[in-house]
């Protein structure tokens, strides 16, 4: 009889999958399981059966040059804290036995390659090989990654699309993002972006060790986004110029971002922002199996100087100025990721931040974070990693300053505007949810003189209060501002006192990006004003469509009134920053609630025009599960009021809950517009 030897290895790929609920990686070259569960491999063995009594079947484990060697048993291993292998007696065939290879859920996340050994009674030895990548587990219990709910983990793990939040607090943009985790070659650039770390280069063994510990995963994505210290994903760029690249408002999703690092030879992707970097990292941290989720603080700060306090500069006339390195963000965007913290005391589990946008070193890297939400809310701003720079983005004082000819014409402080609302998609829905009060205990907002106070944060309306001895000033949008209408907005001036004033007030609009300061004045109104003693006047004011719509593209306006006393020489600011909201893309499905996957379906983009001139734009429409890569139109000029209907071919190839996005770039205007629809794909 010919000797035993092992024919093939079967890695049991759609049992597996299922059971490891990676089945998104079902195109993936190599089986990818989690954790802290059981895998199966199946072994076709030739020549004379397998005997238990003089036959021996052994497991080599491989990541990189570590390694675990382990016996096959005939029973289940009761340790959960290292590596086994056994078969199942009640599964037992001679000729093909099936093993279960159980990892500890404190092993390391990698690419692993296996080798399978029956050796017989005379020594001699049959092998096999084969590969896997292990992956973080929040479904088990033990796992440092564990989330115990099973929607969250549906979110936050296995959800390829999302919405990132952006413009302001008041009036706040929805941006669909397509995370791509399943899409081809995104696993592996995951993947090889460890392997191209600095921490990998310097010591490949203590990486593979420390890739067993989320915290230590999570700085290393941290640092790898950007390309500050390495050869990062993303190059950041905030000058306004992309023509070396793409701008960052052009992406849609990860997958482009990661596909054309890796297959670069991991050059530097061309451009990325705050809401770029973040996004990629979410999928990264997705893929690992680390839960995770974009996260948008409104009026973000950064403090430069750790004092908590960020000085804004206005002339006598409105304008803003830019005369510090500290600087308020209309929006930063970053991640939060589940873990346990072990390395901190008790009570710093769940939520951690993590900023991949370089703006300033940790450790001498350009990464931030993990730091635990529960540790910012209370100030711990001495527990690991960053907390007082995270600290800061959402509790510094605002000192507003009105200078003229070199003097200080007029001061307030603003305790509440930073950090007013920070938002996330909610679990489920493709809506906003507010955590801000996971990160800060709120506080009534209150008027007092000299402050300035807000309305609270998601009103429908705008005001800010600016307040002297004499004279309390509100600045109010009258609505949302949308395009292809006027901005209306009211100035509400009160005389406190008993005595009748002579006011001069100051009207002045700025275009800007969301975190410079504004560029020049595109409009701006100058008047007198009488008040009686005790009187209230309300002046109302509209910027017409054809000042702002050429200027303002897809930034945002800083809106300021400065009234002067003439008698006290006294001078009170109110001012605002908003966007203009743009229309949305109409997307309408064809029989939509019998999607079925892998049949042919059609959806409908619309555009109607709502500018005061004709448009022509490229419209982009992609889909994580529903389209095999973009697809692109060209839109002709379209005049006012004209309308663009554009149908488009899809064929899920994924089943479950799924995201059909567009959008319009219009070429003559710097402005994206865009639109998405859910679509529920049911299995044949």
């Amino acid at each position: 009889m010919e000797d035993l030897r092992i024919k093939y290895v079967d890695l049991e790929q759609s049992e597996n999958l299922e059971s490891h609920r990676t089945n998104g990686f079902r195109n993936t070259k190599s089986l990818v399981v989690r954790r802290g569960a059981p895998f199966k491999v199946s072994v076709q063995l030739e020549g004379r059966p397998f005997n238990p009594k003089i036959n021996t079947l052994r497991v080599k484990i491989m990541l990189g040059n570590l390694y675990a060697v382990m016996p096959v048993t005939f029973s289940k291993s009761s340790s959960k804290s290292s590596w086994n292998a056994y078969i199942d007696p009640e599964e037992w065939n001679p000729l093909k036995p099936s093993i279960y290879i159980y990892s500890p859920a404190s092993a390391s996340v990698g690419s692993y390659r296996f080798q399978l050994c029956v050796l017989t009674q005379d020594g001699k030895k049959s092998s096999a090989y084969g590969n896997f990548i292990l992956l973080c587990n929040p479904w088990c219990s033990e796992d440092t990654v564990y989330i115990p709910f099973e929607d969250q983990r549906e979110e936050y793990i296995q959800s390829d699309f999302g919405l990132l939040f952006m413009g302001s607090g008041t009036n706040i943009v929805e941006r669909p993002w397509s995370f791509d985790q399943y899409e081809s070659g995104v696993l592996e650039a995951c993947l090889n972006l460890l392997q191209v770390s600095p921490q990998h280069k310097k010591n490949r063994k203590m990486d593979y060790l420390n890739r067993n510990n989320p915290v230590y995963l999570s700085r290393v994505v941290s640092a790898m986004i950007n390309s500050e210290d390495d050869r990062g994903v993303l190059k950041g760029n905030w000058t306004g110029d992309f023509k070396q690249g793409v701008s960052p408002s052009m992406w849609t999703g990860s997958g482009d971002i990661l596909r054309k690092w890796n297959q670069s030879g991991n050059s530097p992707v061309k451009y990325g922002q705050c809401w770029v970097f973040a996004a990629v990292m979410c999928t990264v941290m997705r893929v690992l199996g680390i839960p995770c989720r974009v996260i948008t603080n409104f009026n973000s700060a950064h403090d430069t100087d750790g004092n908590l306090v960020i000085e804004e500069y206005y002339s006598a006339t409105g304008q803003k100025l830019n005369r510090t390195k500290d600087s308020i963000w209309n929006f930063h965007v970053w991640v939060e990721c589940w873990m346990t913290r072990r390395d901190l005391e008790s009570g710093m589990d769940g939520w951690q931040v993590l900023d991949p946008t370089p703006q300033q070193t940790s450790g001498g890297v350009y990464c931030c974070g993990p730091a635990p939400v529960k540790a910012i809310k209370n100030k711990r701003v001495d527990l690991f990693y960053d907390v007082p720079f995270v600290y800061a983005s959402v509790n510094a004082d605002i000192h507003t300053i009105i200078l003229g000819q070199g003097q200080v014409l007029g001061f307030s402080k603003d305790t509440e505007r930073v950090g007013s609302l920070i938002c996330t998609k909610a679990v489920g829905f493709p809506r906003l949810q507010k955590i801000t009060g996971d990160y800060k205990y709120i506080k009534s907002p209150t008027s007092t003189l000299s402050s300035r106070s807000s309305s609270s944060s998601g009103d429908s309306t705008l005001r800010r209060a600016g307040s002297s001895q004499g004279v309390l000033v509100f600045l109010t949008l009258d609505k949302s501002p949308i395009v292809g209408e006027p901005v209306s907005f009211s100035v509400k001036i009160m005389n406190k006192q008993n005595v009748a004033k002579m006011l001069k007030v100051h009207l002045n609009a700025q275009a800007k990006e969301y975190n410079h300061s504004p560029s020049d004045t595109f409009w701006e109104n100058h008047g007198v004003l009488q008040l009686a003693p005790m009187e209230v006047k309300v002046v109302r004011q509209k910027i017409p469509l054809a000042q702002y719509e050429d200027v303002v593209g897809d930034n945002l306006i800083n809106l300021a009134v400065v009234v002067e006393d003439t008698a006290s020489q006294e001078r009170v600011l109110s001012s605002e920053e908003f966007n203009i909201t743009s229309p949305q893309l109409i997307i309408q499905v064809a029989d939509e609630k019998s999607i079925k996957q892998h049949s042919e379906q059609t959806a409908l983009v619309t555009f109607i025009n709502p500018y005061s001139h004709p448009v022509s734009g490229v419209l982009t429409v992609a889909g994580a599960g529903l389209l095999q890569g973009k697809v692109q139109f060209r839109m002709p000029p379209l005049p006012p009021g004209g309308r663009a209907d554009q149908p488009i071919p899809f064929m899920p190839n994924m089943v479950g809950e799924k995201m059909l996005q567009a959008s319009l770039w219009l070429t003559n205007m710097n402005v994206t517009i865009r639109g998405f629809k859910m679509v529920s794909v049911n299995s044949v």
